[in-house]
Order: C-alpha cells, then sequence, then structure tokens
C-alpha cells in the first residue's frame, strides 16, 4: 500500500472517531452553559428586583412620613428679649442659630423655647442679664446659616448656640457641603470673638412616624452627619454637644409627653431636656468654672478628634473640646479632643452642691495621654 493510501486512511478513521464523540459534546455542553446563564441572569434579574423594591419601600415609607409629619404652620414664639434683668453688670449678649429645633418649633410660650431656657438658666448661673436673639429659621439647611450669621454679627454675640443638621439628613444634602456651611458660619462668630456651642445633627431615627428600614437609615444618616460637624466644628475653634437620641427613649416611653402636636418636634419637657444638655457646655464657653471641676491629669475623657466624635455621635449628651496633651495639640491620630458628660442644670442639683452628682469625663478605652490641657 502506498504511502498516501495509508494516510488518507488514517485520516478517514480520525473523522470517523470524531463524528462519534460529536453529539456527546453537543449535548452536554450546551445545557450546562444554558444552566449558567440562566442562573446568573436570574441571579441579576432578582438583585434588581430586590433594589427596586426596597427603593420603592423607602419612598413608600418617606412619603407616609411626609403625611403624617404636617408642614409648620406658624412661627413659634420668639423669646428675645433680656433674661435676670435684676442681676448687675452688662448683659451678655446670646444668639440662637439654626433650623426648627433651635427655634423651638412646636411650643406657645416664649419661656419654652431653646433658647429662653438657655438664656435664663445662663443669667441665674452667673448672675448676670443675657440679652436674646434667636436667628433660627424653621426649615433651615447648613445652606441656610449664612444670613443668619450675618445677622448675629450685628449683634455682637458673646456666645452663639446653633442647632442644625436635621434638615440636611431629610433632604440628603451631601455630608461635605453641610459641614462646609456649618464650618464657615463657626469661623466668622470666632473670628468675631463670640464662643460657639454647636448641637450636632439629632438623631432622626428616634422619630415614631418614621418606620424600619428608613429609621435605620436615618440614624446612620444622622450619625455620620453628626460626627462630621463634630470634627469640623472642634476644628474650626468651637465646642459641640452630641444632641443624638438624646430624646429618644424618653419619646419610646411617653409619645404624647415629649413629642408635640407635629409628632415630630419635641414638646416643651422635650426641648428643656435639649437645653439642659447643652447649658453646661454654655457655661463653660463662657468661662464659668464648676462647682467641682474633674481632674484632667490622665488619660481620662481623651481621643483622637476623629475617635472622639465617632464616639459622641453614638452617645448622646456627650461634649467634645479640643485639648493639649502633654503642649501639643495633635497626636498620631489627629487633633486630640476630649469627651464630657456633663450633668443636667434644670431640675436636678448643680455639679458639687448636696446630693448633685459631680462632672465626669466620659470614659474611654486606649487613651495615650500624660498630661491634659484644656483648650477653649
Amino acid at each position: 500500500m502506498s504511502p498516501a493510501g495509508s494516510t488518507r486512511r488514517q485520516r478517514s478513521r480520525q473523522r470517523n472517531l470524531a463524528s462519534r464523540w460529536q453529539p456527546l459534546r453537543s449535548a452536554s455542553q450546551p445545557p450546562v452553559a444554558r444552566r449558567v446563564a440562566k442562573a446568573t441572569a436570574l441571579g441579576a434579574g432578582l438583585a434588581a428586583l430586590t433594589t427596586a423594591a426596597g427603593y420603592a419601600l423607602l419612598l413608600g415609607q418617606a412619603r407616609q412620613a411626609r403625611r403624617v409629619i404636617p408642614l409648620a404652620e406658624a412661627p413659634p414664639p420668639r423669646g428675645d428679649g433680656v433674661y435676670g434683668a435684676k442681676f448687675p453688670g452688662e448683659p451678655i449678649t446670646m444668639v440662637i442659630l439654626g433650623d426648627s429645633s433651635a427655634a423651638g418649633y412646636g411650643v406657645h410660650r416664649p419661656r419654652e423655647t431653646p433658647g429662653a431656657l438657655l438664656a435664663t438658666g445662663t443669667s441665674r448661673r452667673l448672675r448676670r442679664p443675657v440679652r436674646l436673639y434667636r436667628f433660627a429659621v424653621v426649615g433651615c439647611l447648613s445652606a441656610g446659616l449664612r444670613p443668619q450669621v450675618d445677622a448675629a454679627l450685628e449683634r455682637e454675640p458673646d456666645v452663639a448656640v446653633i442647632l442644625i443638621g436635621g434638615n440636611d439628613v431629610t433632604n440628603r444634602t451631601p455630608h461635605v457641603m453641610a459641614v462646609r456651611y456649618l464650618v464657615e458660619a463657626v469661623r466668622e462668630l470666632r473670628a468675631a470673638g463670640a464662643q460657639v456651642v454647636v448641637g450636632t445633627c439629632p438623631d432622626l431615627g428616634a422619630i415614631q412616624p418614621i418606620k424600619p428600614p428608613l429609621r435605620w437609615l436615618a440614624r446612620r444618616w444622622s450619625r455620620q452627619l453628626a460626627a462630621a460637624q463634630t470634627v469640623a466644628v472642634v476644628e474650626a475653634g468651637g465646642l459641640t454637644v452630641s444632641l443624638g437620641d438624646l430624646l429618644g427613649p424618653r419619646f419610646a416611653a411617653e409619645p404624647t409627653r415629649m413629642f408635640a402636636w407635629d409628632h415630630f418636634h419635641p414638646s416643651a419637657e422635650g426641648y428643656a431636656i435639649a437645653a439642659a444638655a447643652l447649658l453646661p457646655t454654655v457655661l463653660a464657653a463662657l468661662g464659668a468654672r464648676p462647682e467641682r471641676r474633674p481632674s484632667l491629669v490622665g488619660d481620662q475623657g481623651v481621643r483622637s478628634l476623629p475617635a472622639a466624635a465617632q464616639e459622641a455621635a453614638r452617645h448622646a449628651g456627650t461634649e467634645v473640646r479640643a485639648v493639649r496633651v502633654d503642649g501639643r495639640e495633635h497626636g498620631p491620630g489627629g487633633r486630640w479632643a476630649q469627651l464630657r458628660r456633663r450633668g443636667a442644670w434644670f431640675g436636678h442639683p448643680r455639679s458639687g452642691e448636696t446630693g448633685g452628682p459631680p462632672e465626669t469625663p466620659a470614659p474611654l478605652d486606649g487613651a495615650t495621654t500624660s498630661t491634659v490641657e484644656e483648650r477653649a
């Protein structure tokens, strides 16, 4: 047999063998590919469906919350004026800036507004008159602080109290943008010689008309903004007090008592609790010395500013201020800051009085300090 004939026979045998296996490969491979493709398409479809359903659920909850929470009908009482006029000395000028929580929306009497409560407490504690101006506007976002600051600076304030952030959360203002406007306000007030105390964004997850899962997102967004506000304000020379869910437990236990008529804003008693948390820091900013001063030697209450901000956002009523450690403002983690939880001043004995708890720093773990110096 010629070599050419042998080669042709081998090629024919290979073609016959291949033709026998080809049906098997064709029968087995495409179903596997089809199953993989179907599974992939099904997974992508389910993910898209879940995302769409979740988004639709959140939108539905937001619409329901807006129906339950009515729009503002009338501005709250102003409360401007001189408090403690019977005391001697030049009046301390206090300005209140921010949104509805600063204005006191939901109360009916001027004396129930946060500004009036803070002015009254400051006057009684320092035994000096306090002249109060309220520039806060219901519905204000951080971007709306500019005209309020301009009006406040005309009064040459000694102390400015700012409560802002809730509307930034509900309007989904980017945190960077909201914080930038707040920092600009703090810097301008500080440059004019005013002490600045900022009550950071409250925890909107504590509001009853907001239901899960929207409530969980609102809590997360609120805490993120509060922590960012804390870092920026302390860097700019101000003091912060975290409001967080300060009213949350009381709201849950006594909603008809702690909520205003709209089920969203605090009642007069709710505002009193918030003002009680703010007042000790306002007094400290004005230079008032507590009757019993906590020790600042050692590692109590000191962390890097970013860590302090995160801690404060989780624990309502916590004050954050810049401090020096061994004469230095900055450590390995950034600027040093101290957290304190001061005692309330309304309805309770003051620090150092009989039966009153002493002012104590917030207990923290892992601080690495030796000598701490306060810096307002």
